[in-house]
């Protein structure tokens, strides 16, 4: 993985509420438009997901957002139905200490599941999460509460800032990078965000979505 080198601008205690200010403001400002642009593709989506395999369009999971609290994300459903609870209850869950990648081949994932995944169709949902002020366009990706709770204190620190859309290891190569690697990133945010920080991990979303590296 490619080391982020560009020096990216740390908020102090005299841009702080000028920065919380902007960022909020672009998080409406985008969310907004989000779903006006994609709404015909959260359309077709629901369709094909009924047509595709038993079970909700949506996909509801309590994750941890800033400082821990819980929150309800939601995703068009990728897996079967009940997919999370065969997680819960798998070996690899239960050896790790952390939070637990999705394989390539996971059988848990559905035909058309697979496509929204790799295009990354299946997290448009969050943009209401934005817009309701859970989430923000840039930030860590947000853990699974029972994946947040098995971290040790340090790695806790990723729950300071707001959770969000993108982040340096989702432009870095996604499910390409460790659970390790990820949680060191997210800190990493936490120490640097700031309003070009911000601006840099949202353009560099675009090439990666494109790429398509990592996606699955």
């Amino acid at each position: 993985m490619s080391d982020i080198t560009l020096e990216y601008g740390q908020v102090n205690s005299q841009n702080r509420l000028v920065y919380r200010f902007v960022k909020r403001t672009m998080d409406i400002v985008l969310s907004i438009l989000g779903l006006i642009v994609f709404s015909p593709v959260f359309l077709v989506t629901a369709i094909c997901i009924k047509l595709d395999s038993p079970g909700p369009v949506i996909f509801k999971q309590v994750r941890a957002g800033k400082y821990g609290a819980p929150f309800v994300v939601y995703k068009f459903r990728s897996m079967i139905d009940g997919a999370d609870e065969k997680r819960l209850d798998s070996k690899s869950f239960k050896r790790s200490k952390g939070p637990i990648k999705v394989k390539k081949d996971d059988k848990r994932i559905t035909k058309y599941g697979k496509f929204i995944r790799a295009t990354t169709i299946d997290e448009l949902p969050q943009i209401y999460n934005v817009l309701r002020g859970e989430m923000s366009i840039v930030g860590p990706r947000p853990f699974a509460m029972y994946e947040h709770e098995r971290l040790n204190d340090y790695q806790q620190q990723r729950v300071l800032v707001k959770p969000g859309l993108t982040c340096f290891w989702q432009v870095e190569g996604r499910h390409l990078v460790d659970a390790k690697t990820r949680i060191e990133l997210d800190i990493k945010y936490t120490q640097k965000q700031g309003i070009l920080t911000d601006i840099v991990l949202f353009f560099r979303t675009f090439p990666a979505l494109i790429t398509r590296r990592g996606a699955f």
